[in-house]
């Protein structure tokens, strides 16, 4: 995460078991043509741009350009490109590590919670308004509502809107649903906060006569909003974090989808950080959100 005078403004969580975008991979062609098919381990990645030159069955090295989304489309292939560069790791994210668990949760102390709870419920707040952020197969939509007057809400949104595609990672196709707002100086001072807010590299549309603007962001992660969406592997994961600073022997109580997804091997480096044995405890009764540790 990236923090700016304590609030988290950028955040992206690696999942275990998902190669990171970056990683070359030695790989094996197993489809040709323009939609080309290559086989990494037990993972397939598509190559939009095919690989030229190489015939079916041949090795080839793979540049991951898009990790695997999971969430509401488990069936879409990660993607890679044909590259002469050697297998290697992902660039490490710039910054420092945090030790955890540790004696002060520095993730919490800057609103990691919040962040998780944005994530899950898609609501945002801002002076004056809220954002409504749902998912579809085609984009990301972003709903601006509020009670300032159409022009400040079109202008506060569009900024709030900025910040939470940069804080969440959202990426690919995005659009945001701004009030109507009348005259072509409103609608380009509208567009210049978006300019202003959000980082480069992005596309956008000019905001239309109904108050629509489209974005695109290259798409190499998924965003929280897309982890949140799969509850019971996002919730796993949460739970996991939270019980991590609990000590000896420890229950983790959840909703049985919860506990299902709960990997053994996660279990097992929960047992070591924690020096206890874990136990689970399912309850249909619990929300996903509301999975806790106790001791046992």
């Amino acid at each position: 995460m990236l923090v700016d005078q304590g609030e988290i403004v950028e955040a992206r969580i690696q999942r275990d078991g998902v190669v990171p975008a970056g990683t070359v991979l030695a790989a094996r062609l197993v489809r040709t043509g323009r939609n080309a098919v290559a086989r990494a381990g037990q993972q397939e990645y598509l190559l939009s741009k095919g690989a030229p030159g190489i015939t079916e069955g041949a090795t080839l090295n793979i540049e991951v350009t898009r990790e695997l989304l999971g969430g509401s489309e488990p069936w879409k292939r990660p993607l890679a490109r044909a590259t002469e560069a050697a297998p290697a790791v992902a660039p490490a994210l710039a910054g420092r590590s945090i030790a955890f668990p540790a004696p002060g949760d520095a993730l919490e102390a800057a609103g990691w919670s919040d962040l998780l709870d944005e994530a899950r419920s898609g609501i945002i707040t801002f002076p004056g308004g809220e954002l409504r952020v749902a998912l579809t197969p085609a984009m990301t939509l972003i709903d601006v509502d509020g009670h300032l007057p159409p022009e400040q809400l079109a202008l506060a949104g569009a900024t709030a809107s900025a910040r939470t595609i940069r804080r969440h990672g959202i990426s690919g196709s995005i659009g945001i649903d701004l009030p109507t707002i009348s005259g072509k100086e409103a609608r380009q001072a509208v567009a210049a906060e978006v300019d202003a807010a959000l980082p480069q590299p992005f596309e956008r549309t000019a905001v239309n006569g109904f108050g629509f603007l489209q974005i695109v962001r290259p798409r190499r992660h998924a965003s929280l909003f897309e982890l949140a969406a799969d509850g019971p592997a996002f919730e796993a994961r949460a739970l996991l974090r939270r019980a991590a600073r609990e000590t000896g022997a420890i229950t983790l109580v959840a909703h049985p989808a919860v506990v299902a997804a709960l990997r053994s091997e996660w279990l097992a480096e929960l047992g070591a950080q924690v020096g206890g044995a874990v136990t689970l405890r399912p309850d249909a009764s619990l929300a996903m959100s509301a999975a806790y540790a106790q001791r046992s």
